[in-house]
């Protein structure tokens, strides 16, 4: 399965398999792999996989494989594994990556040992000028379950070669998924790591019982945040309007499928961090990506309260009514 209709993802938790599934139903040749042979047996047995997206039928336009060679020689690759796992893995497998291969991100969030985005942890492994000609990603209001399911969604691709998000965006478009293009690939990156911070802050707020106007709130000065945070790295500020910022934000902050606003939600009902991670089946990225936000934002002199408030509940324990109370009471200013 190689050439311009043929797509490899690596990674098959829920996002990557959902954009497997898209890509056959499409039309592409889809190459799905795993790391555990055991959900390549399931897959390729019965159709479907065995732990996420119950329910929903894997075409046969998808080949499940764990043998890597075999899905990085299709050359256009989806990355879909964990951020905290990025590093680690392409230092290990970078020279089984074809010549003239191209990487598509689908994952979304900061490393925690550094600060850095996705981009920039993939200029130290391949360089600067590979990442510049060669990396692109994905974002926007996507929940797996709804791509999956074919729910009409939208979302951004976006790449500093400008050709390149073009030939991701063609390649990826259906009826049911409409994408658009953009060259603002740190604004995408800041606004996909960035929401799922402000995913848990709202979530902790609809735990805590706190109201409509409350989330809205938290929305809307996270949005501020956000903004402010990506300007300060270089991104333009009108990404955080469209889809890959307020779009799925709003989606991430609000949605029950939102596993960032769920441990939120159950830290504002009284559970502790440790077991609320104990019972997920997959990451939230955004747990990881708030200390590395906050980090990175006080190196960069930028002031994020939310975020700020947020880590200190994740981090030191702190009650969320406090947190609460600390932002309400913060010294009046103008709005910008």
């Amino acid at each position: 399965m190689t050439g311009p209709s043929a797509v490899a993802v690596i990674g098959a938790g829920s996002f990557g398999t959902c954009l497997a599934v898209h890509a056959a139903r499409i039309g592409l040749d889809a190459t799905l792999w795993a790391r555990d042979p055991e959900v390549v047996r399931h897959i390729r047995r019965y159709r479907e996989h065995p732990r996420r997206l119950r329910g929903v039928n894997i075409p046969d336009g998808v080949h499940a494989t764990h043998d890597l060679d075999e899905a990085l020689s299709v050359g256009q690759i989806i990355h879909a594994i964990p951020v905290q796992q990025t590093r680690a893995f392409w230092q290990e497998h970078r020279d089984r990556l074809p010549s003239g291969a191209t990487i598509l991100l689908a994952a979304k969030g900061l490393e925690r040992d550094t600060g850095l985005r996705l981009d920039e942890v993939f200029a130290e492994v391949f360089g600067e000028d590979w990442v510049t000609a060669n990396l692109a990603a994905l974002s926007g209001p996507t929940f797996a379950a709804e791509v999956a399911a074919g729910v009409p969604s939208v979302a951004l691709i976006a790449a500093f070669n400008e050709a390149l998000a073009e030939a991701y965006q063609i390649l990826l478009a259906g009826p049911t998924f409409r994408l658009y293009r953009s060259t603002d690939l740190i604004g995408v990156e800041v606004a996909g790591a960035f929401k799922n911070v402000i995913a848990i802050a709202a979530g902790v707020s609809d735990g805590l019982g706190l109201g409509l106007n409350s989330r809205a709130a938290i929305i809307a000065r996270g949005l501020a945040e956000m903004t402010r945070f990506g300007v300060a790295q270089g991104a333009e500020r009108d990404t955080f309007s469209g889809l890959a910022g307020v779009g799925d934000l709003v989606l991430t902050a609000t949605g029950e499928l939102s596993r960032n606003r769920t441990v939120g939600y159950r830290l504002g009902q009284g559970d502790t961090l440790e077991d609320i991670l104990a019972e997920m089946s997959e990451v939230a990225e955004g747990v990881p990506t708030t200390a590395s936000v906050v980090e990175r934002a006080r190196q960069l002199g930028v002031e994020i309260p939310i975020a700020e408030q947020i880590w200190s509940v994740l981090a030191n324990g702190n009650d969320p009514r406090q947190a609460v109370h600390t932002l309400m009471t913060r010294s009046l200013k103008r709005e910008y």
